[in-house]
C-alpha cells in the first residue's frame, strides 16, 4: 500500500501545492500574532497603500498560475509528438521546480487575500512585509520557472534528465561490480514445481516495484522460497500467476499482495530497462520521417552508450536472492546482459542504418565498449557489430559513403573521419 501510495505522490503535481494550503492558515495566523505582540512599523503602509500592494500580489500570482499550468499542458502536448510521452510521468510531472513554484505562488496568493480581509483603519506592518516578501520571491522564482521551462524540454536536457536517473536504478538493481564471466548455476532448477500459487486479483495492471525484503522476511518466516513470476515492468492481468511458492508453509498472500506495486504506465523506480526504452523511443521518434531528426537520435544514443557501459560493468545476475546463511529464500528475474544490448540497438540499428549520422555514432559506441568492458561482455557487442556491416553494405552502394559509414565517430558527422589531408 505505501509503495502505491509514492509511486502516485511522486508522479503528481498536486501534493506540494496542496500542503501550501494548511500552511498558509497556520502562517497567516502566526504572523499576525507575532505582529500583535511586537507592534513592528516596517513599511508605514496605510489601508489604501496595503490594499493596492495586495491586489498587486494576487493579481500577480494569479497570472503566474495561469501561466505555469497553460504552458504544462503545451508541454505535454510537444512532449508527446517530439519525444515520447513516457517522458510525462517521468520528467514534466515529477519536475520538483515546477511542484515548488506553484507551491509558493499558491501559498503567496491565500496569503496576501487572508491579509487584506484583516486591513482595517490601523495596517498591521509586519503581515504586509512577509507579503510583500513573498511577491518579490514568487516574482523571481516566476523568472526562473521561465528558464526553467524553456530548458526542461530540450531532448539533451530530457534525456541526461532520463540517462542520469537510468544510471541511479542501475546502481539500485544491480549494486555489484561484474566479476565472473560464467554465471554460476542457481538452485531454480531444483526446486521443482510450486507447492502453492497466488494470482492477482485486483485490476490489470504493469508491475512498477516489489518489495524484495518483504518477500525475504515472509519466506524466511515460513522457510520456503518465493518466486515472483512477472518481471518489472510486465503486464500482468487478472488471475495471472504472481508468487510461485516452493515449499509448504502457513503464506500470509496479504503481506506478498501488498509487496506489489501496480501501475498504468512502467516507472524507474525499479525498472532499469525503463530508462532504455525512453531514450530508444525518443531516438526511434527522431528518425521517423514525420520528424526527420538524426541529430536528436545521435543525442539519444550518447545516453545509451552511458547506460550500456554501466550496466556491463556490473554483475547483472541477482535474480536469486539469498539469508544471511546462504539459502535461496526469494527469485525475482531482472534483465541480463543481452536483454540490454537487444534493446539499446536492434530497433535504431534497422531504423536508422541509412543515416551516416547514426551509424557513425553507433560504430564509435561499438568501439568504445569493445575497449572498455570485461570480456565476457564483449561477444554481443561484436554480434551488433557485425549486424551494422552487414546493414550499411546493403544502404550505401557507393564505396565512397560505404567507407565513410565505416569510421566511428562521437559525433556522428562533423568530427575526425580518420583521413589525413
Amino acid at each position: 500500500m505505501l509503495q502505491r501510495l509514492g509511486h502516485r505522490i511522486g508522479s503528481s503535481i498536486w501534493l506540494i501545492p496542496f500542503v501550501t494550503i494548511p500552511l498558509e492558515l497556520i502562517a497567516v495566523r502566526v504572523v499576525h500574532e507575532i505582529d500583535d505582540r511586537v507592534s513592528w512599523t516596517l513599511l508605514g503602509l496605510d489601508a489604501s497603500g496595503a490594499k493596492a500592494m495586495y491586489d498587486a500580489i494576487i493579481a500577480a500570482n494569479l497570472s503566474f498560475l495561469v501561466f505555469t499550468f497553460g504552458w504544462l499542458l503545451v508541454a505535454v502536448q510537444v512532449a508527446s509528438a517530439q519525444l515520447t510521452p513516457r517522458i510525462i510521468a517521468t520528467t514534466l510531472l515529477s519536475d520538483r521546480t515546477i511542484k515548488y513554484c506553484v507551491g509558493l505562488f499558491i501559498f503567496t496568493l491565500l496569503f496576501s487575500i487572508s491579509t487584506q480581509n484583516r486591513v482595517g483603519a490601523n495596517v498591521q506592518q509586519l503581515p504586509a512585509f512577509v507579503a510583500a516578501a513573498l511577491g518579490i520571491v514568487c516574482f523571481a522564482a516566476f523568472f526562473f520557472l521561465i528558464d526553467h521551462a524553456s530548458r526542461l524540454l530540450r531532448p539533451v536536457s530530457v534525456l541526461s534528465h532520463v540517462g542520469n536517473r537510468g544510471l541511479e536504478v542501475l546502481a539500485a538493481v544491480y549494486p555489484e561490480r561484474s566479476h565472473d564471466a560464467v554465471t554460476p548455476k542457481g538452485d531454480r532448477e531444483a526446486l521443482g514445481e510450486p507447492n502453492a500459487i497466488i494470482a492477482h486479483r485486483e485490476k490489470s495492471g504493469i508491475v512498477l516495484s516489489v518489495d524484495t525484503p518483504a518477500l525475504m522476511a515472509e519466506a524466511e518466516r515460513i522457510d520456503v522460497v518465493i518466486e515472483f513470476a512477472p518481471q518489472i515492468g510486465d503486464f500482468v492481468a487478472i488471475d495471472e500467476d504472481l508468487f510461485l511458492i516452493y515449499g509448504r508453509g502457513a503464506i500470509d498472500e496479504t503481506r506478498l499482495l501488498d509487496a506489489v506495486a501496480f501501475g498504468s504506465e512502467r516507472t524507474m523506480e525499479q525498472d532499469p530497462t525503463f530508462a532504455f526504452r525512453i531514450v530508444v523511443d525518443i531516438a526511434l521518434r527522431a528518425l521517423s520521417s514525420a520528424i526527420n531528426d538524426p541529430t536528436t537520435a545521435v543525442l539519444a544514443i550518447d545516453q545509451l552508450h552511458r547506460l550500456l557501459r554501466s550496466a556491463g560493468l556490473k554483475h547483472l545476475h541477482t535474480d536469486e536472492l539469498r539469508d544471511r546463511n546462504g539459502r535461496l529464500r526469494a527469485i525475482v528475474r531482472t534483465p541480463n546482459w543481452e536483454d540490454l544490448v537487444h534493446l539499446s540497438f536492434r530497433e535504431i540499428r534497422r531504423c536508422g542504418s541509412d543515416n551516416l549520422q547514426v551509424v557513425r555514432r553507433l560504430r564509435a559506441m561499438f568501439d568504445n565498449l569493445l575497449r572498455t568492458l570485461p570480456a565476457h561482455r564483449l561477444p554481443a557487442i561484436a554480434l551488433e557489430l557485425t549486424l551494422l556491416d552487414r546493414e550499411i553494405e546493403q544502404k550505401f552502394p557507393y564505396p565512397e559513403d560505404l567507407a565513410l559509414a565505416r569510421i566511428g565517430d562521437p559525433q556522428g558527422l562533423g568530427g575526425r573521419s580518420g583521413f589525413v589531408i
